[in-house]
């Protein structure tokens, strides 16, 4: 339950997540290393008639006191950053104790969103640096408890399909936003991959692969 939680949701974007946790219960903190961003997120939830606190904020050196938060969320967030690790040391020092960082981002080690990347260059942003999952072991190391998964894997098939056989230009369509427009025609699909993905992941050294890596530790 997110009730009476203080959450900071970490390089908070256009704030959905934010507006989102705040219908929960959650006392929320937006913060984004872009001012214009926070404008957007105390406007956004103004909108949704839910408080948020909005804060202009650099992930490796977080202007918040140690011990403050229960719940540090950041989606999306560390393949942006120069220094991951950093914001990891931030994220523990701001949480107290048994408070829980949660976070999920790209990993770097598919061949096929590699090739994704190195065509779409126009939907992508040039400080993007996808995660290695030796990460995980660093998160380890300063956290109590650590757990985390990767997803899409062999579901990346839908990608090639998007581009071998509907020709979709990955520079005019971002190919993760199609698939939740189009959850509807994807889902039958995606839920056979997803099924195959699960008996993969079983395999040594095949969750690396992934495209996206998840994380929730506890301190």
């Amino acid at each position: 339950s997110l009730h009476a939680k203080y959450l900071l949701d970490l390089g908070c974007g256009a704030v959905e997540n934010s507006v989102y946790f705040a219908t929960k219960g959650a006392g929320c903190a937006a913060a984004d290393y872009s001012p214009g961003m926070v404008d957007v997120a105390l406007k956004l939830a103004a909108a949704n008639q839910v408080e948020v606190e909005g804060r202009v904020v650099n992930a490796m050196a977080i202007d918040f006191p140690d011990n403050t938060f229960d719940i540090v969320y950041a989606s999306n967030l560390l393949h942006h950053i120069p220094d991951p690790r950093l914001a990891i040391q931030e994220m523990h020092r701001i949480l107290k104790p048994g408070g829980k960082a949660c976070f999920w981002d790209p990993l770097k080690h598919n061949p096929v969103i590699n090739v994704y990347r190195r065509i779409a260059t126009k939907v992508r942003t040039e400080d993007e640096t996808p995660l290695d999952i030796n990460l995980v072991d660093f998160v380890r190391s300063r956290f109590a408890e650590t757990h985390y998964n990767t997803f899409w894997l062999a579901s990346l098939w839908i990608f090639l399909r998007f581009y071998l056989i509907e020709k979709v230009n990955p520079n005019e369509e971002r190919y993760w936003k199609k698939i939740i427009l189009e959850h509807d025609r994807l889902k039958p699909s995606y839920q056979r991959l997803e099924t195959l993905d699960r008996a993969l992941k079983a395999l040594p050294f095949t969750k690396r692969f992934a495209w996206n890596l998840a994380v929730v530790a506890t301190k």
